[in-house]
């Protein structure tokens, strides 16, 4: 399988489907683990970290998924295949920038995937759609379990699973929500909700993980204690009680919008929407703002029945022909579809080549446009 298969279309866990997809619009939980007998990376050879690489990908790629799974070798990747897969939350930044023999195993859905001697030997993920925080955590237990049939963890009885980073020690457990709140900043209330998040021992970081900004108002919300704490105990807590304050704090927001200060909502949906449908240059970033401003307004007319003139002009938007590359109507699968598909690496590598600043603007304005006038 090459990387051209999956790049042309987004995966379901962005989908925009799922519980409380309006806010939440993913579940993520990772594991960290290290083979008994083997030295954490950091004191690796290149040799050892190869001994570790062939046998977790012969482990890995024999697994029974339910889904094709394939291995893709991150060493030798270009560049630009590495930037894919960083854009497609398939592999970490890290991952994508260190040194040394390293791949990663992806399921055909993209609902697994597993990063072979990241910053430890192992690092497995699960993906959902909307909050959906329970089925991850079966599902990668399952998955974990699996593994541990054919490979020894290193593990202590007192510290639990063994990581590289301290931060790590126990379960290895990292619970993550991917939340979109547009509304929290455009009432100013985002620095106080980060400062909250602070209090709750609550790591938040940008669309990409560690180290990025929180573009297109997408945050990535994730637990920083898994010592002296069970899984459960951390996932129950994340779907009881810290994503339903995080949601009210959201939908407060919106309701003030609509209540106080409709004008400003009104306006940055109608210039979102001018800018996107005539823009023959657009950025990434200024396109993933744009396009979160369009995300808000269909999420309000669906979940909370708000109608503004330009909430109203924005739902008006009908497409007359549906076609198996398009969606039925401006949708947020649409407006997800556009998020991923416009991303540095997934234009160069849809368009077959590597492309300047200019001409990357170029061609995703014109999708954009193409995007939003057939749905016109």
């Amino acid at each position: 399988m090459k990387l051209s298969d999956i790049s042309n279309d987004i995966n379901d866990w962005f989908s925009g489907a799922g519980p409380l997809a309006d806010i939440v619009v993913s579940s993520r939980i990772r594991l960290a683990r290290n083979l008994a007998g083997y030295k954490f990376l950091n004191s690796c050879s290149d040799e050892e970290k190869s001994k570790i690489l062939e046998t977790l990908k012969g482990v890995l790629t024999s697994l029974d998924l339910g889904d094709d799974v394939f291995y893709f070798s991150v060493d030798d990747a270009p560049t630009l295949s590495r930037n894919f897969l960083v854009e497609r939350h398939l592999i970490s930044r890290h991952h994508a920038m260190a040194e040394g023999p390293r791949g990663v195993v992806i399921a055909r859905r993209e609902f697994f995937t597993a990063m072979v001697n990241e910053e430890d030997h192992l690092r497995l993920q699960v993906l959902k759609a909307g909050c959906q925080l329970p089925a991850c955590l079966e599902q990668i237990d399952r998955i974990d379990t699996m593994i541990e049939k054919h490979v020894d963890y290193a593990f202590s009885p007192r510290l639990g699973y063994l990581t590289a980073c301290p931060t790590n020690l126990g379960t290895g457990i990292r619970v993550s929500v991917m939340l979109h709140m547009p509304a929290l900043k455009m009432t100013d209330q985002i620095d106080k909700f980060l400062a909250a998040a602070k209090d709750m021992n609550l790591a938040v970081r940008g669309l990409f993980g560690e180290g990025s900004e929180a573009t297109s108002d997408l945050y990535q919300i994730s637990n920083q204690v898994t010592l002296g704490v069970s899984e459960r105990d951390i996932v129950s807590e994340f779907e009881k009680v810290i994503i339903p304050e995080i949601v009210d704090y959201e939908k407060a927001a919106r309701t003030q919008l609509l209540d106080n200060q409709v004008d400003i909502l009104d306006d940055k949906i109608s210039r979102a929407m001018a800018l996107l449908q005539n823009a023959h240059l657009i950025s990434s970033q200024e396109a993933l703002f744009l396009l979160s401003h369009l995300r808000l307004g269909l999420n309000m007319r669906e979940h909370m029945q708000a109608s503004t003139p330009a909430i109203e002009r924005l739902c008006a938007l009908k497409q007359q022909e549906s076609t198996p590359d398009t969606d039925a109507g401006l949708s947020i699968r649409t407006i997800n579809r556009l998020f991923m598909l416009t991303l540095p690496a997934h234009l160069q590598l849809n368009h077959g080549r590597s492309l300047g600043a200019t001409d990357r603007d170029a061609l995703r304005a014109k999708i954009i446009r193409e995007a939003l006038h057939r749905s016109s």
